[in-house]
């Protein structure tokens, strides 16, 4: 079976992470997903950026949350891309999307958005954090939950099972066979992140992923050689 291709910030490799310019050359590229990380403005906006702070990624500085969506978009995000807004990144792409939530206070509004735009079927909703996908669960019954791991993936089985996650995305230098073997059991999938090189995508091989997150086009292109 092929593996799951997830283009990471669109394809950051190669393209401005997190515009919509890196999100068209993913679905080029032919990614299966596309993932993206969600905060608020300070005007409640759903704003499509990895980091709390506006400086690694375009010419400001400070805090998403200290300002509005007009003052987000004066800023440049990379090749004179502005910085989008989720239903953006929706019209934008056809491919489904991984929609990890950073700000906590974001879940609540991505909800609303899902439910009025009937995404249930297109978008999935990811996070580092348990109570995140609690209250998603809550929000919306039936919504796929992906529970994002870093240092605490040996824990990912468990808690995903008791979050009613379908899937878990996992750091690749953090995972073990045991934990994949214990996701597998319990029937979870796995995905990892960040899968750059042939050397990391024969790990995920080894390991017998479900699928990988990466920020470059050549994955893809070497996922489907081997298909």
């Amino acid at each position: 079976m092929s593996l799951l291709t997830v283009g990471h910030r669109g394809v950051m490799g190669v393209e401005p992470e997190n515009t919509l310019r890196s999100f068209r050359r993913a679905e080029l590229e032919g990614m299966d997903a596309i993932e993206l990380d969600l905060h608020l403005s300070k005007d409640g906006e759903l704003v499509v950026m990895h980091d709390a702070e506006v400086d690694r990624t375009t010419d400001g500085t400070g805090l998403i949350s200290d300002r509005t969506l007009a003052e987000l978009r004066e800023l440049d995000a990379g090749q004179g891309e502005r910085i989008p807004v989720f239903e953006e990144v929706v019209d934008a792409v056809t491919a489904p999307i991984q929609a990890e939530i950073k700000d906590r206070a974001a879940a609540r509004a991505l909800a609303e958005v899902i439910k009025r735009r009937d995404l249930h079927q297109r978008v999935t909703v990811i996070s580092f954090h348990d109570e995140v996908l609690r209250q998603t669960r809550q929000l919306l019954p039936k919504m796929p939950l992906v529970l994002v791991t870093g240092t605490s993936t040996p824990t990912a089985p468990e808690r995903a099972q008791a979050l009613g996650a379908y899937m878990v995305s996992c750091e690749l230098c953090q995972l073990d066979s045991d934990t994949v073997e214990r996701c597998h059991a319990a029937g979870i999938q796995v995905i990892s992140w960040t899968v750059n090189s042939a050397a990391d995508l024969a790990r995920a091989r080894e390991l017998g992923l479900d699928g990988v997150i990466t920020d470059m086009p050549a994955i893809r292109e070497a996922v489907s050689r081997a298909a």
